[in-house]
């Protein structure tokens, strides 16, 4: 394997609940190499979601190590994380986290403005293109369906072109036809922009057109699947 896109040593993550500390990641360890696709799965609660919020320094490790790019996540800050984040990272949720009061263009460019980009709302128009929304650029979500939001979501993620392309069961909200849409257009994203895709999913037909599956139980790999070679 080349250097790889993600790596964890011993990760662990331990959270405060009201009976005292609850153990969610008990030491992962696990490289993600560039342009791979990586599914994880398992059962609610063994930490899928958990362990993808430490990828993308959404969640701090309490022990061991996480790697992006290269970059010591466990010793940024807040603002140097979320800087990390929108230079080299696309993030996608269950929900959409779309600005209510903002088009679908605006939701798209917005990330791409902060990020200096001098042509922001010529990307985001492109970016829409894509993913069949040309015609809903002006629409506010309240105006569109699940699917659609979720598409929204999705441009938002892939404007920047990032390295990496986190997705937290991207599918989990819609219903059969609009979630195999979804699919399409996730790894449409990563073949035209060369991303490294990571993504959680209980879609037993999503995990399986990934390179490797990972599978999670009480917070540790139970095991590993390599469907196919990662490009």
């Amino acid at each position: 394997m080349t250097e790889p896109v993600l790596s964890l040593r011993d990760a662990k993550l331990t959270l405060q609940g009201n009976a005292g500390p609850v153990d969610i990641l008990r030491g992962i360890t696990l490289k993600v190499a560039r342009g791979e696709t990586l599914g994880l799965v398992g059962p609610s609660g063994s930490g899928k979601s958990s362990l993808l919020m430490l990828m993308g320094g959404l969640e701090s490790a309490t022990g061991g190590s996480v790697q992006a790019l290269g970059q010591d996540l466990t010793a940024l800050n807040e603002d140097q994380l979320a800087r990390f984040r929108r230079g080299h990272m696309g993030v996608v949720f269950q929900s959409f986290h779309l600005i209510p009061t903002m088009t679908a263009l605006e939701n798209v460019a917005t990330p791409l403005e902060l990020a200096g980009h001098k042509d922001a709302f010529e990307r985001a128009a492109a970016e829409l293109e894509a993913v069949g929304l040309g015609a809903r650029m002006d629409h506010y979500p309240a105006q569109m369906s699940g699917g659609e939001q979720q598409r929204v979501a999705l441009a938002r993620a892939a404007a920047p072109r990032p390295e990496i392309l986190l997705a937290d069961e991207p599918t989990g909200n819609l219903d059969g036809t609009n979630g195999a849409a979804i699919m399409d257009l996730l790894f449409g994203l990563r073949d035209r922009h060369g991303a490294t895709l990571v993504l959680v999913t209980h879609a037993p037909e999503l995990a399986g057109r990934c390179d490797r599956v990972v599978h999670l139980r009480d917070g540790r790999i139970e095991s590993e699947d390599a469907l196919r070679a990662a490009e």
